[in-house]
């Protein structure tokens, strides 16, 4: 499913226009990415919760070369799906 697929489902099953169903998804995941973006969850009961994760500094290997390099730490967005979507999958 599309961002436009989703859109127009919200469209139909809220019975509001499909600009209306956008400018709600937008706020959605721009309310997402600020929430993450400052180090807190979201938890959507039934769905599930969107978080964020430190990952430590490590070293890789570069496939093509076989060189070691260094990954540097970073945090990086997580997802843990709930009971409710867990049953529906």
């Amino acid at each position: 499913m599309t961002k436009q697929d989703l859109v127009a489902k919200m469209a139909a099953d809220a019975n509001i226009s499909k600009k209306a169903a956008e400018d709600a998804l937008n706020s959605f995941v721009t309310g997402v990415k600020k929430s993450l973006g400052k180090g807190e969850s979201v938890s959507l009961i039934g769905f599930g919760t969107f978080g964020v994760s430190k990952r430590s500094a490590r070293k890789g290997r570069n496939p093509q070369t076989g060189a070691v390099i260094n990954i540097p730490a970073r945090t990086v967005p997580t997802f843990k799906a709930g009971k409710g979507l867990k049953d529906a999958v």
